[in-house]
């Protein structure tokens, strides 16, 4: 017993630390449920935003339940699940809707339905059971392995979704309700219907997102978010935020932004796609800076910095200056219509160094279909040229195909591939600058989900079952058959497109 009180003091001491905590009595219960710890769920816009939308509405009530630190502690002293408002049995609750960010999230919603004890399978599960709903980031690509797990999948922008849902589901059984939803666009309902692979629009009146708490225990300490624009105009071939994906970038006023934080908010983060492509952001951020907060950027574009952008981020805080260049050589990026040069991206870090900044931070991919080990060459080149101007910390993510882009359907290079390529880099640069390699054994379990359907959930629930390793994961998907196959690839939209490659064998795209 003497465990289970201190996992409950936990959540008072988290909730002791926050500010702008909602709390509200109603009829209807919805936990809201992040299948990461805390620290990681509340530094989600999408998760704090659709917090506030189900509070807001009649008759709802909204609390968190994030997956535990320590899951073991859970087991070992019978700990049921518990949400952190009241600390009340999560199974109680009559939905719990989880937003998944990314493939390898799947295990964290395993972990939480195991420890509220509700059955992981969907037909497991009876009426005495709650709603389970999934929506997040995940579903802008390809939500397929939730299926096997879900009553409900909402898919893209969930503002005016939940809303629907909501209406709905305090007023129908559970026959009704999934009878109801799956003949609305932007719901799926596994095994009735609805569209595949749609994302739906929220509406401008629900922009812009943004934090309903803030709080000192996450990664963005003690940060207020807030979005000033919402999309991309960009039409980068690996990203599923594309200019396709949702009607290209919508811009938040600068006014309204400011209007919309809190006095309290000494910290603020802009959040977004492509914040920097705002036609504002220079003004906003000087706005923000002269009143004395410190502010963060998410998403710099090496071709929208000028000295003036990054002397404001400098003076709101910011000691490094990190930029995507999502390319190992030129010839790559212009490949994956990155639109930036290496020019642009040296004249970021010489931005950097006059604004007295420490570190340069350049997150790249390798990997790429017709990727050759001359690109990478070019990288370890260019590399080192950037780090004669300041010091760089090179962040290296294997490429992983997603839906709804133009290499959906792209072959992984393969794990030994990756390594190899990593090592030459490594090489390469023989010290001038500190590489972070992502691992090329999990970015290949992250694309076997990202490119398989729901047999794939399924066999990320066998090896979840098996320990979550890496040979369980590999076993697990040979056991269930799980092959890539091409579902939703969109138009490269260039005169002179790139034919990229795919996997041997794969079905080719369908409509929906």
């Amino acid at each position: 017993m003497e465990g289970r009180y201190s996992l409950v003091e936990r959540a008072h001491a988290l909730l002791a630390d926050e500010q702008g905590t909602l709390y509200k009595e109603a009829p209807y219960r919805v936990a809201l449920c992040y299948p990461s710890p805390y620290h990681v769920g509340m530094s989600s816009l999408g998760y704090q935003a659709i917090y506030g939308e189900v509070h807001a509405h009649p008759g709802v009530s909204a609390e968190r339940a994030f997956l535990p630190d320590d899951v073991e502690a859970y087991r070992r002293t019978r700990t049921p699940l518990f949400s952190l408002e009241s600390q009340s049995p999560v199974a109680d609750f009559h939905l719990l809707a989880f937003s998944v960010a990314y493939e390898l999230e799947l295990t964290g919603l395993f972990s939480m339905l195991e420890l509220a004890h509700i059955p992981l399978l969907k037909e497991e599960r009876t009426e005495r059971h709650p709603l389970i709903v999934a929506g997040g980031p995940l579903t802008f690509s390809n939500p397929d392995p939730l299926e096997p797990f879900v009553d409900v999948l909402v898919q893209g922008e969930a503002e005016d979704l939940i809303h629907v849902l909501l209406d709905a589901a305090v007023s129908l059984d559970k026959e009704a309700l999934l009878t109801h939803l799956a003949a609305i666009p932007g719901f799926r309902v596994p095994g009735r219907g609805g569209a595949r692979y749609h994302v739906a629009k929220a509406t401008d009146s629900r922009l812009p997102a943004r934090s309903a708490i803030i709080t000192p225990h996450t990664e963005l300490r003690s940060m207020f978010l807030i979005e000033p624009e919402r999309g991309c105009s960009r039409g980068c071939h690996y990203c599923v935020m594309r200019r396709t994906t949702n009607g290209g970038m919508r811009t938040v006023p600068p006014e309204r932004i400011l209007s919309l934080i809190p006095e309290h908010a000494r910290r603020v983060g802009l959040v977004g796609a492509a914040v920097t492509d705002h036609p504002r952001i220079v003004e906003l951020l000087r706005t923000l800076v002269d009143a004395g907060r410190e502010v963060g950027v998410s998403s710099l574009r090496a071709d929208r910095l000028t000295q003036e952008l990054v002397d404001q981020l400098r003076r709101g805080g910011a000691t490094n200056l990190t930029v995507a260049a999502d390319g190992a050589s030129q010839r790559m990026r212009d490949l994956v219509d990155r639109k930036h040069s290496e020019e642009q991206i040296l004249r970021a870090a010489h931005f950097a160094k006059t604004a007295g900044m420490r570190q340069l931070k350049v997150y790249n991919v390798v990997g790429l279909p017709l990727e050759e080990d001359a690109d990478v060459d070019e990288l370890a080149r260019f590399t080192t040229e950037l780090s004669r101007i300041m010091p760089v910390a090179l962040g290296v993510a294997p490429f992983v195909a997603k839906r709804n882009t133009p290499l959906d359907g792209a072959p992984f290079a393969g794990i030994r591939e990756v390594e190899v390529r990593l090592e030459r880099l490594r090489k390469g640069l023989k010290g001038r600058a500190e590489v972070r390699p992502t691992s090329a054994r999990w970015a290949w379990v992250e694309y076997m989900l990202a490119q398989c359907g729901p047999e794939s959930g399924l066999a990320a629930m066998d090896a979840w079952k098996a320990g979550g390793s890496f040979a369980a994961f590999k076993r697990a998907f040979q056991e269930r058959g799980c092959r890539p196959y091409m579902a939703r690839r969109v138009e490269d939209g260039r005169r002179r497109a790139t034919t990229w490659p795919i996997v041997d064998g794969v079905a080719p795209p369908t409509a929906a």
